[in-house]
């Protein structure tokens, strides 16, 4: 039985192997390994004599059988009985050999399970194949494959073989005639030699220990000669690779002397195929392995081949490598092989041939040529020891070269040879200053081209850094080489590039040699030691632009030198790599070296410096910061060597570096800086005037950081020697050079204009940073005499660059005079000349454009200027204030983000403007002087151009709160200009421009506080009253003009609380002024003002009230502004309020449709809540005091009558919908709130389908055509508008927001849509106005017996969707007796004639569980009867009513008493077992989630009937996990959850819970694995059940379930005990499966092979 049933199993997997679908077939082979690895004997028998007695099945098919067999056979080689084995070997042999012609797959197959079984057989295998292997008779080519690869899989158990295969397989080499069979021939002897190979290399393994070479040398020359001779002349590519892979294992085991005999010709043939192949890997392969066994022997013909063989190889070398191409890369390899190989041999005449290559023409030949030098340096060391010399010569030249791929190799080279010590040769540096050199490449000139394979890593610069580096600190030999030689590349200019890893470098270096001797200095200076090589080499750099560092004795750098270099470089500190980091921290291992004193110091203050580079970035540096940093620790320095002598050292050499500096403007500038600290420490005045005049003379003033640096010098200079700095400047005028001038600055006549600018620039710049810099109480003796004394004479220049130089010089020393204690005392003489002259500097310049600085610099020094004495005379202060204004105020702003440069320059002149502003007021702080400043501002405050309002108002918001800061009242005055100018910046706060209405707002606020203090309260008084304007400033942020009104009202109000009496007529009519603004805002910001402040003080408005009327009434019909539209209804209000009735009756008498004046008019009476609410209920009731509609025939023929809407009804709905759209309506609707939603949702009801009577008809007509159409006139559509907007005004936007997404707003005007869309409002109103429901349904409630069944129907759908669970969030009908009146109302529509009533009801009964729980439990019977009677309703089992019963029994189950339910539990679950395979989803979804809460409900604890129930649905829930829609599946997770417990299986519960929950992703076959294993551990009966309920799914219409229902079955036997195996009739799920094979899904077909594969088990 058991070997029959696995052969009936195999047979019906081997059929389906011919599957057309790939994945199909995959499956089936996994099928039948798993088969052939539960019972490999009886399965490796049944695919035997499948395919022998298929001989006509197809090869592919019989390919995937043999690869079956190889995986079982290799898995369970050693189970296999001698005559399995025979069996499969006489197979798989008859396989291989069967078809004559070549069939790759089939024939390898056959091949691979030889070969699988020889690793235990290989006797009876090795009989086979000898069998097929006969003298003289050319064998099957696979047959001498498979003796190749046996000789791979099992060399001890072949070679001993070899020998006999050998003698047979000679002769038959000249019978192969086909290239294909020779291919084969080669492939066994490559494998048979390398077997042997290996074999002779572990003899200590073998089981022959006497196996020798020799046997077999003869065979292998014998093979040799044909090989070589005879099918290496092929033209066929693949036969001569053959040929070429096997001469390489084959030349070691020829004799020594055939191999030296052979070696004259097989070189050369060997090279020759380099010129025939493209790929070329196994031809330097071979020749290596040649080579290795030429020089085993001793060979001497290798020296006669040599020059030949270099060449051929070094031209493989120099083939460029590509990254991506394996077969390249290792071709590459194995050339450099065959040069180590050359290189021990023959060390000379390879570096003769190498060596002069360098100087080839062509990239690709010296790189190569490096290559393969680094490559012998690093594998050859010990032949290349002598040669470390004449290598390290050689190497001069491509040293010289400029390509970027020769410059890498070079740097490898010199790696290589840093590692084996030549740069310790004589020579060596030049490698060393090579490298440096590389460092120092631009990176901008490095960036690779498009074509580069690594552009960072490759790089020239980054190898040579990464190289110099390493070999700094990884190669200790190198250190004494290194140190100090890297010093003399920190000073040459050429070498700035690599000052980030020389530091680095030398840092490394120097603590290295500072570990041996703490206590030594670093740098041995020893005049004895200069090398005159170093001085050759770096002769040509001794120009000031081309080197920096002076020779101290020797060739290193003197400490001068490497202080100024390492901190002029650390200026800028990121550039190169952050060269600021790696120069600080050079200096400070340097530090003894520098001075013997600073070791303690640099300890503290250079990890400062570091940490404080460490906390920024590039971008947020500060440099003037930093700069500042820089020159105090260069003053920290001075002041502890405290030596005149070592400081004018410093000072020289800075000098002397200055002029290198010329390409780095910002490093020059510092420098200057430095040069100027540096003589200010020293105390010899003769030094200090010598280098000053020598930066007079030297100095470029053609560039403006020159000229900067330079006055910066002079002005540090000057804090320490103030005196000599001025007699320099001067003796530098009175210099030879300016003998002929007629003024001080007039000079250099020959010299042009331009030139001579430039140096008047320099020297006045000189003079003010002098000013700035000295000693406040040295200044103001000199600065009229020595200072200022020239500068007049150049006024008159149109040199921009030198107007901004007077300036700044203005300005420094007005600053300088100002910040003086005797500043109060002092008479400044030349003050107004030096105002009028700034102030033709800044008319000078363009109005409506800021290109440069002088502006702000000439305001500045105007600020200053103003604060001296004597005092201006008003005339010059006005003229200030109004060129300064018209300077700045007109120029156009810069798009925002587009020059951050002019926004900047921007801001900073306006921030001098208004210190200028405010320095003058401070000499006038009295109401008038307040009142000429705002004058001056007044056109630009009333300016069409939103910018110079803003500014305006910016000004003026300054000099507001400067006057209240300082403002000091001796005697209570009044403030009598205070009206004017609140009635000026007032409507301001509604300006279009944001800014402008913060500003203004704090102009009001400041103004408030003004008279605060005029009436004479104290400066620190805060009054509640005009603090309330700084919580209105949120609300003008936004440009909505409603809250920009709104606000605007509420600080008129403030206005109104705080403004003397006397005020109010000049700022009503200065408002009044205002509403003729061109900024539209700011009139009607005047309007909203002047009503707020009239009716602050009432009885002006009262008193006018019928004139107002009157006019505002004729405005509606001439003007559309905004603010006369709110004035008429302002108006319409008043009269409403006192004459209620009349005005309603009035507009409802008004042709329909309204116009739009009418509109308006309704809309006024919603102003005020009460008068809203009453005219509210007069609609209501006009609403409600008529039918509906009327019925008419329109034809006497016609079937049914028209509906025709009445016209007071029609009037009042839309004149409620008008009131309620206002926005002041609210509190009046929500007052009203029940009445109006329930007579406005009934109105929708009764309109559905009701028309216009004829003549509205036409007029709809005319107007729908009409540009301006008035609302829609439709009863339904007017109702529905009528409660959208009742809706909105009541604060339940989101209720109309979620209908208009839900569509529900138009679903509601349809018949066959109105009762989804009355369900989707009720949604709604559940979700976003659950408070206000219960009044709503209280009104609904008593019109359930409505005579219009539309409004039954409309009622029920509303009440039965508000006693849904979303209710008991809200709290809506905890009321018990709402819902007790609810329940019976809906109980006693069960027997109504609608079946859409009797739908809802059953829905409504269905919510009572989520509204009131304890009501389900006291009405638990009649609710169950009544959802069960619903399961039954009408003769259509699928009809909507059984849904909704199942949908509502869902919901009760959990709340109804058990005794309640016991009795119907077993009828329910029969009754919906048949929905479970329902072909609609939602009777499917239904059914199963309602069995579920069946489960639930029975606590674990349920009756053997009804656990029937439960076992009987199991399988059908497993296989629904996988149903096509999503709900089904969801389903079937909840109530496989819920059967868990019912189970009384723990694990199979725990399992149900871990893998089912909700928005969980599901692994169905990890999942259903796992239960079947708990079903077959606790429930082993259960498997024929469970197999014959997912036998009746193997037909379902749903691939997945089909699918799913052979998997259920393939866990359940996987699982299940053997022993079990009677349940289930294997013949019928044979047979079953059998017939899936053929489904048309390949999916199902795949799991039907799957388990076709586990009923082995059975077997």
């Amino acid at each position: 039985m058991t070997e029959s049933y696995v052969k009936k199993l195999s047979t019906i997997l081997l059929d389906a192997v011919t599957d057309k679908d790939p994945l199909v077939q995959e499956q089936v082979c996994s099928a039948l390994c798993a088969l052939g690895d539960s019972q490999p004997e009886e399965a490796l028998r049944a695919w035997e004599e499948y395919l022998r007695q298929h001989g006509k099945l197809a090869h592919p098919y019989r390919t995937m059988i043999l690869r079956a067999m190889e995986v079982v056979v290799s898995n369970h080689i050693s189970e296999l009985d001698k005559d399995m084995a025979r069996a499969i070997i006489l197979l798989a042999s008859s396989e291989m050999t069967k078809a004559k012609e070549l069939v790759y797959d089939w024939q390898q197959a056959a091949s691979n399970v030889l070969v699988a079984v020889g690793k235990r057989f290989i006797g009876r295998v090795m009989e086979e194949m000898l069998s097929k292997f006969q003298p003289g008779i050319l064998p099957h080519c696979f047959v001498v494959q498979t003796l190749a690869n046996l000789s791979v899989s099992n060399v001890f158990g072949m070679v001993p073989f070899l020998t006999s295969i050998l003698n047979t397989m000679l002769p038959m080499l000249g019978m192969a005639k086909h290239d294909t069979m020779r291919v084969v021939f080669c492939c066994a002897l490559q494998h048979f030699s390398e077997s042997t190979l290996e074999y002779l290399a572990n003899l200590d393994q073998a089981p022959d220990p006497t196996v020798r070479k020799d046997a077999f040398a003869t065979d292998i020359f014998s093979a040799y000669h044909i090989l070589f001779h005879n099918w290496l002349q092929s033209r066929e590519a693949k036969l001569r690779l053959a040929v070429v892979e096997a001469l390489g294992p084959m030349s070691h085991l020829l004799p020594s002397e055939k191999l030296e005999e052979q070696l004259p010709k097989l070189l050369p043939g060997v090279l020759a195929l380099y010129r025939k192949h493209a790929e070329t890997f196994h031809v330097s392969k071979s020749l290596g392995q040649i080579l290795e066994a030429a020089v085993s022997v001793g060979s001497r013909t290798l020296e006669v081949q040599l020059d030949s063989l270099l060449a051929a190889l070094h031209a493989q070398v120099c083939v460029p490598v590509e990254s991506s191409s394996p077969v390249v890369m290792n071709n590459q390899k194995e050339v450099l092989r065959c040069f180590t190989v050359l290189a021990c041999c023959s060390p000379d005449r390879l570096l003769s041939f190498l060596l002069p290559k360098l100087d080839a023409s062509n990239e690709r030949t010296r790189v190569g040529t490096l290559q393969v030098l680094r490559h012998i340096i690093n594998s050859a060391a010990a032949q290349m020891e002598v040669k470390k010399p004449f290598i390290l010569s050689s190497l001069r030249l491509p040293l010289l070269d400029t390509n970027s791929k020769v410059k890498r190799a070079v740097v490898q080279v010199i790696s290589a040879m840093a590692h084996h010590g030549y740069l310790e040769q004589p020579g060596g540096e030049a490698m060393i200053e090579y490298i440096v050199q590389q460092c120092a490449l631009s990176p901008e000139t490095e960036r690779p081209g498009p074509d580069s394979e690594d552009p960072t890593a490759n790089s020239v610069r980054a190898v040579s850094i990464s190289t110099l580096y390493l070999v700094s600190t990884t190669v200790d030999r190198m250190s004494d080489v290194l140190w100090p030689y890297l010093l003399e590349f920190l000073t040459p200019l050429r070498f700035t590039g690599a000052l980030t890893p020389l530091c680095k470098s030398l840092v490394h270096l120097a603590q290295k040699r500072q570990e041996v001797g703490a206590d030594a200095l670093l740098i041995q200076y020893d005049d004895s030691k200069a090398s005159p090589r170093t001085a050759d080499r770096l002769g040509h750099c001794r120009q000031p632009s081309e080197c920096f560092h002076h020779l101290f004795p020797g060739t290193l750098p003197s400490p001068y030198a490497i202080t100024t270099r390492l901190l002029a470089v650390s200026s800028n500190p990121y550039l190169g790599d952050g060269r600021g980091v790696a120069s600080l921290r050079l200096l400070s291992v340097l530090h003894r070296d520098i001075h013997p004193l600073l070791g303690q110091r640099w300890a503290t203050t250079i990890p400062l410096l570091l940490d404080y580079l460490d906390e920024y970035t590039e971008e947020s540096l500060s440099q003037k910061e930093w700069e500042e940093k820089l020159l105090m620790f260069l003053r920290d320095t001075l002041t502890v060597v405290s030596d005149n002598t070592w400081t004018c050292q410093l000072s020289l050499e800075m000098c002397k570096q200055l002029p290198c500096y010329s390409e780095t403007p910002r490093e020059k500038n510092f420098l200057y800086k430095c040069i100027g600290t540096t003589l200010g420490a020293t105390s010899r005045k003769e030094v200090v005037r010598e280098h000053l005049q020598e930066l007079l003379e030297t100095a470029r003033y053609q560039e403006e950081a020159e000229r900067e640096g330079l006055a910066h010098c002079f002005g540090i200079c000057a804090i320490s020697h103030l005196d000599d700095t001025l007699a320099q400047l001067e003796d530098f005028v009175k210099s030879d050079v300016f003998r002929k001038s007629v003024g001080i600055f007039n000079i250099f006549k020959d010299r042009s204009e331009n030139e001579v600018d430039k140096v008047k620039s320099a020297l006045i710049l000189c003079y003010g940073h002098v000013a700035a810099q000295a000693p406040r109480e040295l200044v103001l003796a000199k600065v009229e005499s020595d200072i200022l004394r020239n500068v007049f004479q150049c006024f008159h220049t149109k040199d921009p660059a030198l107007k901004l130089c007077l300036v700044q010089t203005v300005c420094m020393a007005s600053q300088a005079i100002c910040s003086s204690a005797q500043a109060g005392s002092f008479h400044f003489s030349q003050k107004a000349e030096l105002v009028a002259q700034m102030m033709e500097f800044i008319r000078a310049e363009p109005p409506d454009s800021l290109r440069t600085p002088i502006r702000k610099k000439a305001m500045l020094a105007c600020t200053y200027l103003v604060s001296l004495e004597p005092a201006l005379e008003e005339q010059t202060q006005a003229d200030v204030i109004h060129g300064c204004l018209h300077s700045i105020m007109a120029v156009v702003p810069v798009p925002e983000g587009e020059d951050g440069h002019q926004e900047s320059l921007y801001l900073d002149t306006m921030h001098a403007l208004e210190d200028l502003l405010t320095s003058l007021l401070r000499r006038n702080m009295t109401p008038q002087g307040l009142q000429i400043m705002v004058e001056h501002l007044s056109p630009w405050i009333k300016s069409p151009r939103g910018h110079e309002r803003t500014r305006a108002l910016g000004l003026s918001a300054c000099l507001l709160r400067f006057f209240l800061e300082h403002l000091h009242i001796s005697a209570l005055v009044p403030f009598h200009n205070l009206g004017l100018l609140v009635g000026l910046f007032s409507p301001r706060c509604a300006d279009l421009w944001s800014a402008t209405r913060q500003e203004a707002v704090s102009c009001v606020y400041s103004l408030l506080y003004l008279q605060l203090g005029y009436e004479g309260f104290s400066r620190d008084y805060r009054d509640d009253v005009a603090e309330r304007l700084l919580t209105l400033k949120d609300g003008l942020v936004h440009p909505d003009p409603a809250i920009l009104l709104h606000t605007c009202h509420s600080i008129a109000q403030i206005i109104g609380k705080r403004l003397p009496p006397d005020q109010l007529i000049s700022l009503l009519l200065t408002m009044f002024e205002g509403l003729g603004d061109p900024d539209k805002n700011c009139s009607r910001a005047a309007t909203v003002m002047i009503n707020s402040l009239l009716k602050e003080r009432g009885n002006m408005l009262l008193e006018k009230v019928p004139e107002i009327v009157s006019v505002l009434r004729s405005k509606l019909q001439e003007t559309r502004e905004e603010y006369v539209l709110q004035a008429a209804q302002h108006s319409v209000y008043l009269l409403a309020s006192q004459h209620r009735t009349a005005v309603v009756s009035s507009l409802l008498g008004s042709p329909l449709p309204f116009d739009s004046h009418t509109c308006t008019l309704w809309r006024a009476l919603a102003v005020e809540p009460s008068l809203t609410t009453q005219v509210l209920g007069l609609l209501l009731e006009k609403m409600s005091r008529d039918v509906p509609f009327k019925e008419s025939r329109a034809f006497l023929l016609s079937c049914s009558p028209d509906r025709v809407a009445t016209l007071l009804p029609l009037a009042a709905t839309c004149a409620l919908r008008e009131v309620t759209s206002a926005p002041a309506s609210g509190p009046a609707v929500l007052e009203l709130y029940p009445q109006l939603f329930v007579a406005l949702l009934l109105r929708i009801s009764c309109t559905v389908g009701v028309q216009l009577p004829r003549n509205l008809q036409a007029k709809e007509k005319r107007s729908a055509g009409s540009a301006l159409a008035p609302r829609n006139l439709e009863p339904c559509s007017s109702a529905v508008d009528a409660l959208q907007t009742m809706l909105l005004r009541g604060g339940n936007e989101d209720v109309v927001q979620r209908m208009e997404l839900e569509g529900a707003w138009e679903l509601l005007r349809t018949s066959a849509g109105h009762e989804e869309g009355v369900a989707r409002l009720a949604s709604a109103m559940a979700k976003f106005a659950g408070p206000r429901l219960p009044l709503v349904m209280k009104e609904l409630v008593n019109s359930q017996s409505s005579v219009y069944e539309i409004q039954r129907v409309t009622s029920t759908a509303f009440l039965a969707e508000h006693l849904c669970l979303q209710l008991l969030n809200s709290n809506v009908v905890n009321d018990l007796m709402l819902l007790e009146s609810l329940l019976d109302n809906l109980a006693a529509r069960q027997k109504d004639t609608c079946a859409s009533v009797r739908r809802l009801v059953l829905r409504g009964l269905a919510n009572i569980a989520s509204s009131s729980p304890d009501k389900v439990r006291a009405h638990g019977p009649q609710l169950l009867t009544a959802m069960i009677g619903g399961l039954d309703d009408g003769d259509d089992r699928h009809s909507l009513v059984a849904l909704e019963a199942m949908v509502g029994l869902a919901r009760l189950l959990d709340l109804v008493e058990p005794r309640d339910l016991r009795p119907v539990l077993l009828h329910v679950a029969i009754r919906i077992r048949p929905f479970f395979d329902s072909e609609k989803m939602e009777f499917r979804s239904a059914s199963i989630r309602l069995f579920g809460y069946l489960n639930k409900a029975c606590h674990g604890d349920c009756e053997d009937v009804f656990l029937e129930q439960v076992v009987g649905g199991l399988a059908p829930l497993l296989l629904h996990l996988r149903d096509p829609q999503a709900p089904v599946a969801s389903a079937c997770r909840f109530a496989l959850r819920m059967c868990g417990p019912n189970l009384e299986c723990e694990e199979l519960a725990a399992a149900f819970q871990k893998h089912l929950q909700e928005g969980w992703s599901l692994h169905f076959g990890e999942f259903l694995n796992t239960t079947c294993k708990h079903l077959m551990h606790h429930f082993p009966d259960l498997l024929g059940r469970l197999v014959s309920t997912s036998l009746f799914y193997f037909k379902s219409s749903w691939e997945d379930i089909r699918a799913a229902a052979p998997m259920l079955t393939g866990f359940l036997v996987l699982h299940v005990e053997p022993e079990h195996r009677l349940q289930v009739d294997l013949e019928q799920l044979t047979a079953a499966l059998q017939l899936l094979l053929k489904d048309p899904a390949p999916a199902v077909r795949m799991k039907a092979a799957e388990t076709l594969g586990r009923l082995v088990k059975f077997a």
